[in-house]
């Protein structure tokens, strides 16, 4: 048995499943696709699968990863072609490895958002003010005992740094937020945090993930 990593992509119409659906379809692929994998043992044997990090819905990525267990005789291109083969478009295996770092070294997440606003220069300028400001206060649902409650947060420590500019007639920012078990921003909730406080509504926007890091700002492999 040896454990090996997918390095896929989730874009276009793929973004809207969801993470449950997602480790659903690539049991169903697997299967297809006729790869040995690895079983758990007990009453409910299933195939051995660990996501990195679970994307939010909504959320393009070039850098999504599974970590797989193969007991059969099949080399890394041989997954990757099979997969590609019946996973549905929107999925794509990148690369398949077998040196890889473990899942609790991701420390931060590179995203990028774009936006259309009525008034891009006003909105740039709103934008700017937010991002350089000292605290960016959002509401963020959770739990006290069983109740649930919504917290208020300052969300600028996990921030780690961002650009702002105007690309091809929209507002981009490319921002790099804490992610991981330690400290996790989601993009969405950035996105939302950032526009309220600037007073801003969009028509339209998309969210990409393109880079997963580790403390060192390595990327994670």
């Amino acid at each position: 048995m040896r454990e090996v990593r997918l390095l896929f992509s989730k874009t276009d119409r793929c973004k809207y499943i969801s993470h449950l659906d997602i480790n659903r379809c690539f049991s169903r692929a697997v299967t297809r696709a006729s790869i040995p994998l690895w079983y758990t043992e007990g009453f409910n044997p299933h195939p051995y699968m660990s996501f990195s990090l679970p994307l939010p819905l909504g959320v393009e990525s070039m850098c999504e990863s599974v970590d797989l267990r193969i007991t059969g005789d099949i080399s890394n291109s041989q997954i990757r072609d099979r997969l590609n083969a019946v996973l549905p478009d929107g999925i794509r295996i990148i690369d398949v490895y077998d040196d890889f770092s473990s899942q609790s070294s991701i420390a931060y997440s590179d995203y990028i958002f774009k936006y259309d606003f009525d008034d891009n220069k006003e909105a740039m300028s709103r934008l700017k003010s937010v991002l350089e400001s000292d605290v960016i206060t959002a509401e963020k649902s959770g739990k006290q005992g069983r109740r649930k409650v919504v917290k208020e947060i300052d969300i600028k420590p996990l921030i780690k740094s961002f650009e702002l500019f105007e690309e091809d007639g929209s507002v981009v920012i490319n921002a790099r937020l804490a992610a991981g078990q330690n400290k996790n921003l989601s993009p969405e909730l950035f996105s939302s945090a950032v526009l309220a406080a600037a007073g801003l509504t969009f028509e339209w926007k998309s969210i990409k993930r393109f880079d997963l890091l580790d403390e060192n700002m390595q990327i994670f492999r």
